[in-house]
């Protein structure tokens, strides 16, 4: 088994990061592989140094990556290097002087509440298998903030009509119980009667194709780019932006900002705080065109 391969199952395994935690990972620490391989010749770990890892970023940032997508590469790396020491297959930190590139904080994008409610409440579904589902899709990333990978992996035995909570499981494996509207309560018995009538019961996970199998990451993001050009014109349309459109409104209505980043999983309120930027620009201009002197 190489260095590579033992680092991907100590993430898994031992780290408990998510399955797609774990490609993304191998994915950039295979570019890297392939870099070194192109500009120095065999790869050796051993003789990965600061001065390899800066002509690495230098030739990233002319392929037109972010500085954001970068850093997250640099930081496999750097993750990557310190396995290795671990091990004491490397004796020191040859990385401790690389400087990634500087990302621009830029502001989350949401989608205003009005829109999500025209969507969600002026027609835009119809009653067929496929369309409850998608408008599910919808109403559970909006109204819980859970992520995507959370949301695919979502069973009937996960959610409790009773009291009106969902049990996700999150990043490095870690259970979190959230609560979601209670009008839901109606659009899932809707779908899991549709669904039952199609597919029979048991099914393996909530969130079904047309063909009965579990739902893939590029069906829910289509769903959801779909349904929000038809009320926005943000440009980003994802389910990542339902969660952002999630936290943005908690927050604009008054939201504790703690209670917010357990809703999100977050580990850290670091995390969670960039939403506030958002809220006070939007209390900022309301002051603007209700005071007085403003």
């Amino acid at each position: 088994m190489s260095h590579q391969e033992s680092f991907i199952n100590y993430l898994r395994y031992e780290k408990r990061y998510s399955h797609l935690t774990a490609i993304a990972y191998k994915k950039d620490l295979d570019q890297f592989e392939e870099f070194f391989v192109k500009t120095i010749g065999d790869f050796n770990v051993e003789e990965i140094n600061d001065k390899t890892v800066r002509s690495w970023i230098v030739d990233l940032m002319d392929s037109g990556l972010t500085a954001r997508t970068v850093n997250k590469k640099v930081s496999a790396l750097k993750s990557f290097n310190k396995y290795l020491m671990r091990l004491e297959v490397v004796k020191e930190n040859n990385l401790v002087n690389v400087i990634v590139p500087r990302i621009r904080k830029k502001l989350p994008h949401f989608v205003e509440e009005k829109q999500l409610n025209h969507l969600l409440d002026d027609g835009f579904f119809g009653k067929d298998f496929e369309a409850l589902r998608d408008k599910l899709i919808i109403s559970l990333l909006y109204g819980t903030g859970i992520r995507l990978a959370e949301l695919m992996n979502l069973k009937d035995s996960d959610i409790y009509q009773t009291e009106f909570l969902i049990k996700v499981l999150g990043k490095r494996n870690k259970e979190r119980i959230v609560p979601y509207p209670r009008s839901l309560n109606v659009l899932i018995e809707q779908y899991r009667t549709e669904r039952t009538r199609l597919f029979g019961s048991p099914v393996p996970y909530l969130l079904l194709t047309e063909k009965g199998n579990p739902a893939y990451e590029k069906l829910i993001y289509r769903v959801v780019s779909k349904y929000l050009t038809l009320v926005t014109t943000i440009d980003q349309k994802s389910p990542h932006v339902l969660r952002h459109t999630f936290a943005t409104h908690l927050l604009n209505r008054g939201a504790d900002l703690n209670a917010v980043k357990e809703l999100l999983g977050h580990s850290n309120l670091s995390a969670t705080q960039i939403y506030t930027h958002t809220s006070l620009e939007k209390i900022q201009k309301v002051y603007r065109q209700a005071h007085p002197r403003s």
